[in-house]
């Protein structure tokens, strides 16, 4: 992978950082308590940056996806080095949030196993 390319997955990387940092919302039923209201207020909602996360792989994947269709038909312009850049963004994008989603199942799994 040339540095290129390295560079532009970075910069695509701290700008979904930035939006998820800026635009999510804190959780509408916090704890009414001080310290909690303002820990809560600095940071996002987990369940709002799991779906902005699983937003943005499913986007990916679409992109993808509609590149190797426009290349198949031999649309002007794409080529074939693109497509196989974007396919492999989608498809790691894709392992990284099955990894998630195997972390958060064995954690809920956990949970559920301890004795009270």
């Amino acid at each position: 992978m040339s540095n290129m390319a390295i560079d532009q997955v970075l910069a695509q990387i701290r700008s979904l950082s930035a939006q998820a940092g800026a635009g999510v919302k804190p959780a509408a039923n916090a704890v009414a308590n001080p310290v909690a209201d303002s820990a809560a207020s600095s940071a996002p909602a987990f369940g709002e940056l799991l779906k902005q996360g699983i937003d943005s792989v499913n986007k990916s994947q679409q992109t993808a996806g509609a590149l190797a269709d426009a290349w198949e038909r031999g649309t002007p312009g794409v080529d074939l080095a693109k497509v196989m850049i974007e396919s492999q963004k989608a498809s790691v994008s894709f392992r990284a949030l099955t990894e998630v989603r195997n972390r958060l199942v064995s954690a809920y799994q956990d949970i559920m196993n301890m004795s009270i």
